[in-house]
Parts: structure tokens; C-alpha cells; sequence
């Protein structure tokens, strides 16, 4: 979905969790309102790539990837931190849609997730991933129990900037 942000700019937001069939060829239909979260993007798909950390694929819409792109180029030029987080850009994918809503998963990326006939599609606001949906489960829980454990919570925003609650 879309959802207008406090201060005036349209977010993509994605939400929920959907596992869909992989067909043989590889294609997965992208959920309706992750699609929906896209429209009046400049290109009509997603933009995946191996995730840095976990065994799963991190994707979002171009507007997301330009932007990562600009605080990558805001780096020091040829810092190690530049170089390095440069080669996520080179193993991004643009992914586009078809008729019916659905991408292509790329074998490089299927293998990286160990998707095989089914993948999730785990919204996480701004972004989201793509794993195989058993792995998900389990890092879920794994997750879920951390932030028990650890007690957290989600901070406040920022001082001087509108909550949703002030803008109703």
C-alpha cells in the first residue's frame, strides 16, 4: 500500500506475509499490495538482490534503490565502505513485472535463498524479503524470541518531526 506520511510524502509500505507457488520456469506472482505499494514508480517491477546477511533476498521498488544508490555515491570515494557497499548495487536485479503480476526469480538468487517451489514475500515497511518460506518461519521465531528476551521496543521519532498521532 501507499501510505502518505505525516509531512507530505508518499512511502511505499509493504505489510504482511504471503508465500506464493514458484511455477517451473521460476516466475512467483509479487503480491497485489506489494504491486499496488509500486505504482507510479518509474519502472514497472522490483529490484532484488542477495541479502548481506541473511539467507534470503532483500527487495524493494526502484524509488528505495535510487535512493540507497545516492548515500552509497555520498560516500568517500574509494573508502572501503563506498567499495564495498557498491558491490550491492552489482547484484541488483531489476525484476520486471508481467501481465499477470508476476517476476522471474534468477537462479543466482534462488540458489543464495534455497527457494525452491514456493517463496515468501515478508513485508517489513519500507522494503521486504523474499526467502523460502520454511527458513522464514524459523528465522521468525528465532527473531521474535530475540526481542522477548531483549525486551525491545520501537523508539520514538525524532523531536520536531510530526507523529501519524499529531497529524490526525
Amino acid at each position: 500500500m501507499s501510505w502518505g506520511r505525516p509531512w507530505g510524502s508518499a512511502v511505499a509500505l509493504f505489510l504482511s506475509t504471503f508465500v506464493n507457488k514458484v511455477d517451473r520456469k521460476g516466475r512467483v506472482s509479487v503480491p497485489a499490495s506489494f504491486r499496488t505499494a509500486l505504482t507510479g514508480q518509474s519502472y514497472n517491477g522490483i529490484i532484488a538482490f542477495r541479502s548481506f546477511k541473511l539467507p534470503a533476498l532483500e527487495a524493494c521498488g526502484i524509488d528505495r534503490m535510487e535512493n540507497l544508490s545516492d548515500r552509497i555515491d555520498a560516500l568517500p570515494e574509494f573508502s572501503e565502505d563506498r567499495d564495498a557497499l557498491s558491490s550491492l548495487l552489482a547484484d541488483a536485479q531489476p525484476l520486471a513485472f508481467d501481465g499477470e503480476g508476476r517476476i522471474v526469480l534468477p537462479e543466482a538468487l534462488c540458489r543464495h535463498a534455497e527457494i525452491g517451489e514456493s517463496a515468501a514475500f515478508v513485508g517489513l515497511g519500507r522494503t521486504f524479503q523474499i526467502w523460502e518460506p520454511q527458513r522464514f518461519e524459523a528465522h521468525r521465531e528465532e527473531m521474535r524470541e530475540r526481542a522477548r528476551r531483549q525486551g525491545a521496543t520501537v523508539p520514538r521519532l525524532l523531536e520536531g518531526r510530526p507523529t501519524p498521532e499529531a497529524s490526525r
